[in-house]
């Protein structure tokens, strides 16, 4: 089949980013999604509604995790069996999760509006923000199915390789994501709730694209009568349960984040939190990015049992992501106060809290990339729990323990610290799985 090809290339640098740089632009482009609603929120409406944006995002990363683990994990099965040769067997399977990604986002839609009461409560909020963030989660869950149905659609398109329509949906939904924020906060004066909707219409597009396109039977994958089969149900779940215990601990850490700058700093400092969050979110987009875009790949090369081409796409990737840790780090470093102004100005006290923040962090961009493709290398080779270990001990395990332990001897910049400090325990624990797996897999 003609868009199975790319399988069969060589693999070199031209190949790989080819087939990984659309990949990369469509996932900083849709970083710019959570950035660009706290950039129209900060500056027209004020910082307490950005921090109700931060304050609720550990619920909306429950949406993300389980999402990421269907589709990530779904990813690698589907495409193990498409190296197997067993085609058909694939297209049943990849159907049968998407009608499972609908089914969950309903029954999550529902659960989190007769929730909504109690998610905030005991956060001793005031008024205002606490409005604002029952305003935005009200407004954001219209959208959990097609949110699920993103996420999904971006993994198989680049499966299938249509990576650049993958990429065109993600800067279309982006820039109506741009237009709407405008036109709800200012135009139609819906402030925070007009933000919300405005990030799930951007998100619906690509929804929408991937029902048109995986209806066609043109593509490599697409819609075909589903089979019920548990075991691929529990495979895609296990294999994709790193990236959804990375998403579900990473609202635990920003829960914890949250509630430290409350006791140290107070709703000033939940702003800065999330000023900062962005800036990490967007470099590393570039290396989730450069991950899903080889991961068909890994997981291909692995289902033909094709250890020449795995052992070459590993060592390519790796001198890909230093050379993307190098230029990152620098450019956070140097952008610092550029890119908090964007958020904060200079006189609001968020600005310097974000500035000194900002630069302690970025130290952690030399480590996340190596940690990021490793969880995502291991989810491709069809190793869960490995890749589970990983992604749980350095979103949650280590985090924890810095969080705890850091800010107790450097007071708030040890809350800044404990980003840097748990990627570098983490990148120690990549490279003793990584070396110990390596005669299994041949990489």
């Amino acid at each position: 089949m003609e868009n199975q090809n790319v399988y069969r290339k060589p693999v070199t640098w031209k190949n790989i980013l080819k087939f990984a740089v659309p990949t990369i632009a469509m996932t900083v482009f849709m970083s710019f999604y959570t950035m660009v609603d706290g950039l129209f929120v900060s500056n027209l409406i004020g910082t307490d509604a950005l921090s109700a944006i931060n304050l609720t995002a550990p619920i909306i990363q429950v949406v993300t995790a389980i999402s990421t683990m269907l589709a990530t994990g779904g990813s690698a099965v589907i495409m193990k069996k498409m190296g197997e040769q067993r085609s058909e067997e694939a297209k049943e399977d990849f159907t049968f999760l998407i009608l499972v990604n609908v089914i969950v986002g309903i029954a999550m839609c529902a659960l989190g509006y007769v929730m909504m009461d109690q998610i905030f409560a005991g956060m001793n909020l005031s008024a205002e923000v606490e409005g604002y963030c029952a305003e935005y989660l009200s407004r954001y869950l219209i959208f959990v199915v097609p949110i699920l149905l993103m996420n999904n659609f971006t993994l198989y398109m680049i499966a299938s390789g249509k990576a650049t329509l993958s990429l065109v949906c993600s800067v279309a939904g982006g820039v109506l994501n741009m237009v709407l924020d405008y036109v709800f906060i200012v135009g139609f004066q819906m402030e925070i709730g007009g933000a919300a909707i405005a990030t799930g219409l951007g998100y619906s597009v690509t929804a929408v694209a991937g029902v048109f396109v995986f209806s066609g039977k043109k593509s490599l994958l697409h819609f075909k009568k589903p089979v019920f089969r548990l075991k691929v149900l529990w495979n895609a779940a296990t294999n994709g349960c790193s990236e959804m215990a990375t998403a579900l601990v990473t609202g635990i850490i920003t829960m914890m984040f949250n509630w430290t700058m409350l006791r140290y700093v107070g709703e000033d400092g939940v702003a800065a939190v999330t000023i900062i969050m962005y800036v990490l979110m967007f470099a590393s987009s570039l290396y989730t990015g450069y991950s899903y875009g080889v991961a068909p790949l890994l997981s291909f090369y692995h289902g033909e049992k094709n250890q020449e081409k795995l052992k070459k796409l590993v060592a390519l990737s790796l001198e890909v992501i230093l050379g993307i840790s190098a230029v990152t780090a620098a450019a956070s470093f140097l952008l610092t106060k550029p890119l908090v102004s964007v958020f904060a100005r200079p006189d609001n006290p968020v600005y310097d809290l974000a500035v000194s923040g900002n630069r302690i962090c970025t130290i952690a961009l030399l480590f996340i990339g190596f940690n990021i493709f490793a969880s995502g290398m291991f989810t491709a080779l069809s190793n869960g729990i490995v890749s589970a270990i990983l992604a749980f001990s350095r979103s949650f395990v280590f985090m924890l323990i810095t969080m705890l332990v850091l800010p107790l001897f450097f007071g708030v910049n040890g809350i800044w610290l404990a980003t840097p400090a748990a990627e570098l325990m983490a990148l120690v624990l990549s490279a003793v799985m990584f070396f110990r797996y390596k005669k299994r897999y041949g990489y």
